[in-house]
């Protein structure tokens, strides 16, 4: 066989001693094979030939960085080494992967045509390295939902429709931060309803804000201040009065649902430091009959909300006493310990039964793989049933460790106790006892006679130890003698043979062999073990947080060393205390 070959350069293309690009050359090549009679075929190719160089560097994506905005406070930078990526989705998804974002949202670019406004990316392609992106998060919207119920009674069988939705729309008028999602600044679009909260978020302020009233009613007040003013005249409030306890009303219940008397009075004279013309010339302090009438608003506002199915307040209506109960004023649930969040609602769209199936894969979660995100994330949405158990229910401790495991985790009850109290339970509580340590045995160990016993063993704890767990423990110790109430009542020491059964809140101490071994507590409620291998100091802060989570009473033989606990080192409703306890506070203070 004979291979003739014929090399001619395409006219279409440059040299290619002066191009770097790609070359068309045809090649004719002619095979020439002899067959049986002697005939020539000849087999023309055009062939595309590239150079050798171009072939091994293959152009490779330059890496780029993102200014991105998840939040108008949260502001972080992506990085991709691997370039911009080639669609819309695939960055969605390496976004979701770096910043752990969920649920739906969409991408916002600006564009440098119209002033730098944000506009929707549908395209990978419209941006480049260096620009900045926002994240829009896509909530769906409410729905209503219709519960039809059979009236147990024949009379009341023609009305069988339930309306659940009203109790939604209550949540709205009592919880500000429901309504406020809906609407947002113009820095930040908001595409739907953000993720709705149904709990307060505060605590009792130190001073009161008043709000502003109806538009009207601040135009009488405005010209009454002045007049006040120039002239000392009082106002005739009467026909503005409603206005002004109905809008004191909301604001309260935005705190509490049960204000105490300190509180209302903390509201009366916010009241009239405000608006002077309303202070009355007959009151003592110008302002005891508008508490008195706050006191009776509250009560005929409670009626309404729990009409309107309200959980905190329909847990005291007398239909869902039990029989030995049902005197209006007899056993009030409500909150004793200044909890913020007692008893809230279910979250907006969720049911019992929605919660109770969130309430089955938390406790398979927590037999399986103790995932601490999912854990917490579904702690946190399954707080209101859980409170409904605990507080309307009084499901005894040990039936609430089978339901609830992960609530005796030292890390959920940290935050079963912020969800309650809005406070950080052992930060707190730690930094408060370091604080008023040294003053607390200095006043102990001034003490006579009569707990020389007992100071005596606290400083031969701190010879025997003075690390800081020693020395919180010591400071801990001296609290309850203090207060005249017996360290024997909160801590046991731990013996072989000993019985825990009978123990209804105890700390159990095991000391150990040596001076270098620490000593370790476990704490037992109602005869269970709940938390174990803990330092003392931190055992107590966990025994409060426990029992702020189970709704639990302070023991009696020790209320002021957990009243102490509350008031001084968590500082819940810290201005209000029993005299033994305002006095330690006045003289940590002084």
């Amino acid at each position: 066989m004979i291979l003739i070959l014929n090399i001619a350069e395409c006219p279409n293309t440059n040299s290619w001693r002066s191009s770097r690009g790609p070359r068309d050359t045809v090649i004719k090549m002619a095979f020439i094979k002899e067959e049986s009679e002697d005939v020539w075929i000849e087999e023309t190719f055009r062939v595309k030939q590239e150079d050798a160089q171009e072939q091994t560097d293959v152009p490779k994506s330059c890496p780029a960085k993102l200014r991105v905005i998840l939040q108008d406070h949260d502001i972080r930078k992506l990085d991709l080494p691997h370039g911009i990526p080639g669609t819309v989705s695939e960055l969605e998804s390496i976004m979701r992967k770096t910043f752990g974002l969920n649920g739906n949202f969409t991408l916002h670019y600006k564009d440098a045509d119209f002033g730098e406004e944000y506009f929707s990316l549908t395209s990978t392609s419209e941006i480049k390295d260096k620009d900045t992106i926002k994240v829009i998060h896509i909530v769906e919207p409410p729905t209503l939902t219709l519960t039809f119920t059979d009236v147990e009674s024949s009379i009341k069988s023609a009305s069988k429709t339930c309306i659940q939705t009203s109790v939604h729309t209550s949540v709205t008028d009592i919880y500000p931060s429901v309504s406020s999602s809906y609407s947002g600044s113009q820095d930040t679009p908001i595409l739907s309803l953000s993720e709705h909260k149904t709990q307060r978020s505060q605590r009792w302020p130190s001073e009161f804000p008043v709000p502003r009233f109806a538009y009207d009613t601040e135009l009488v007040l405005a010209a009454a201040s002045e007049a006040f003013k120039k002239d000392g005249i009082q106002l005739n409030f009467t026909p503005i009065l409603p206005d002004i306890l109905e809008k004191l009303a909301e604001t309260i219940f935005q705190y509490v649902a049960y204000p105490t008397s300190a509180q209302l009075s903390d509201v009366a004279e916010a009241l009239i430091q405000k608006y002077p013309c309303l202070k009355e010339p007959g009151s003592y302090n110008g302002c005891y009959g508008w508490r008195q009438r706050l006191k009776y608003k509250m009560g005929n506002y409670r009626a309404k909300l729990r009409g309107l199915g309200c959980p905190e307040l329909d847990v005291n209506s007398v239909k869902k006493k039990r029989a030995h109960e049902k005197a209006p004023a007899k056993n009030i649930k409500k909150p004793r310990k200044a909890e913020v969040n007692f008893l809230p609602p279910h979250p907006q769209g969720e049911t019992e039964e929605s919660l109770e199936r969130e309430r089955v894969e938390l406790l398979n979660e927590v037999k399986r793989d103790m995932n601490y995100q999912i854990i917490s994330e579904k702690m946190a949405k399954t707080f209101s049933i859980r409170r409904q158990e605990i507080v309307s229910q009084a499901i005894p401790v040990n039936d609430l460790k089978y339901r609830w495991p992960a609530l005796f985790n030292a890390a959920q009850i940290n935050e079963e106790f912020e969800r309650i109290t809005t406070v950080n339970l052992e930060t707190t509580f730690m930094a408060k006892l370091d604080q008023y340590s040294p003053k607390i045995m200095s006043l102990v160990f001034s003490r006579g006679r009569s707990s020389k016993m007992s100071i005596q063993r606290i400083k031969n704890m701190l010879l025997e130890d003075y690390s800081v767990e020693g020395r919180r423990e010591a400071a801990i110790r001296s609290l309850v003698v203090f207060l005249r109430e017996n360290e024997e009542d909160l801590f046991k020491e731990h013996l072989d043979d000993g019985d825990i059964a009978n123990e209804v809140m105890k700390i159990i101490i095991t000391r150990g062999s040596t001076m270098s071994e620490p000593a370790r507590a476990t704490i037992v409620i109602e005869g269970m073990e709940v938390q174990q291998d803990l330092d003392v100091p931190r055992a107590c802060a966990l025994l409060m947080g426990l029992i702020y989570a189970l709704n639990l009473s302070y023991p009696k033989e020790l209320k002021n060393t957990f009243e102490a606990f509350q008031k001084i080192f968590l500082e819940l409703d810290d201005m209000k205390a029993s005299p033994k306890v305002m006095s330690l506070k006045n003289k940590l203070l002084y």
